[in-house]
């Protein structure tokens, strides 16, 4: 137990959500006694006057902004103005209301989705500005990389400690397995267990299955938030992820496998592929502050998958 944190006062943002219960556990774990998690039926971050009054109301010494409109690629082309209106909108009203209440630090989560559509492998912090994102992840990435500049804008002029940090995909257990919504993890887990469950012959999946992605288990990635938290202080952005890449063909092949799917995959290569390669460099993170993703990633499907099999079924 670390004395630091048993004499914070931490808000966590979104923290009915995936990564934020965990992020809550992590706090929790390491002896902080005073974590404030609102759902968004009891504030709704994109009103500024909500955020006062939670602020007023926990007086907090930590803020952690997690709390995200997110989806996979359908859902990112179904709702491009709600992606980028909802993200921006709350990480500005919020990152604004922790300056005008003068909290000592805000740690705000971005994306990867932010990196141009051709950002060289391994992504490198600096390249972030080098190009346009993928067109299918515009409005979110854009919404986000707006807060990182809110977020050194306000450093320079206020004196505000704000960390930004460039989680990649996440997956693990209580992952949003909704298949309007869900990314391609926890999307194909639950493809695969419902077509083994019903006997289908074949499941469909978009794309060639070229592109590559890299992921970051939950527990993993709420462990580097917390350590960004006691550690970094600086205004450059930091990337959160496990070094290493999988094409989306080997990972739907793997959870196949690990579900224990018979049928056929087959692929539709007039759907979008998304991002052409996704992979991190993550030298900073343990560089500024020891972060080292330690879950192998099949172990860590092999979690999510029995967990899926647990409470969702």
């Amino acid at each position: 137990m670390n004395s630091l944190w048993t004499q914070q006062r931490i808000v966590v943002t979104g923290g009915a959500g995936f990564l934020d219960s965990h992020v809550v556990e992590a706090l929790q774990a390491r002896g902080c006694r005073e974590v404030f998690a609102p759902r968004s039926k009891d504030c709704d971050l994109r009103d500024r006057h909500a955020i006062r009054r939670l602020f007023e109301t926990t007086k907090p010494t930590l803020v952690i902004h997690l709390a995200a409109v997110v989806g996979g690629i359908g859902a990112n082309r179904e709702h491009p103005g709600k992606f980028f209106y909802e993200n921006a909108i709350m990480g500005i009203e919020l990152i604004e209301q922790a300056r005008q209440c003068n909290i000592p630090k805000i740690v705000v989560a971005g994306t990867i989705c932010a990196y141009p559509k051709f950002t060289p492998v391994p992504f490198k912090e600096d390249d972030l500005w080098n190009g346009f994102p993928e067109e299918t992840n515009v409005p979110y990435g854009i919404a986000k990389k707006a807060l990182l500049v809110q977020c050194q804008a306000y450093r320079q002029e206020y004196g505000l400690n704000a960390v930004f940090l460039l989680p990649v995909n996440l997956y693990g257990p209580r992952d949003n397995f909704s298949p309007a919504s869900s990314h391609v993890i926890p999307a194909w887990i639950k493809k695969c267990v419902d077509a083994r469950d019903a006997g289908a012959p074949a499941i469909e999946c978009w794309g060639t299955g070229a592109a590559t992605r890299e992921f970051l288990y939950a527990e993993d990635a709420a462990a580097g938030i917390v350590l960004a938290a006691e550690r970094y202080n600086k205004p450059e952005p930091i990337n959160l992820g496990a070094g290493k890449e999988i094409s989306i063909k080997a990972l739907v092949e793997l959870i196949v496998k690990l579900t224990n799917y018979r049928g056929e995959i087959r692929w539709d290569a007039s759907k979008p592929d998304g991002q052409p390669r996704c992979c991190l460099d993550t030298t900073r993170a343990e560089r500024e502050f020891g972060f080292r993703a330690g879950t192998p990633f099949e172990d860590g499907l092999r979690r999510t998958i029995a967990w899926y099999e647990q409470q969702c079924r």
